[in-house]
């Protein structure tokens, strides 16, 4: 998910796409300890969409203010 594409959705519809990657990386990270994935750069990938939603969601409560 690119930044432009993430400072387009409003706010809610960013905390629904938080509350999404979280249970996705949750999810990645117990199937990589039971079987290896095909793809492990999905979990950070997924660590990185979370960190950029975050981000986003922090600038806009700042600038609230």
């Amino acid at each position: 998910m690119k930044n432009s594409e993430i400072k387009e959705l409003t706010t809610p519809e960013i905390v629904e796409k938080l509350d999404v990657e979280r249970t996705a990386l949750t999810r990645f990270r117990l199937n990589h300890a039971i079987s290896p994935l095909e793809n492990p750069l999905q979990i950070k990938e997924s660590r990185r969409n979370i960190a950029k939603l975050m981000t986003e969601l922090r600038q806009r409560q700042l600038t609230e203010k």
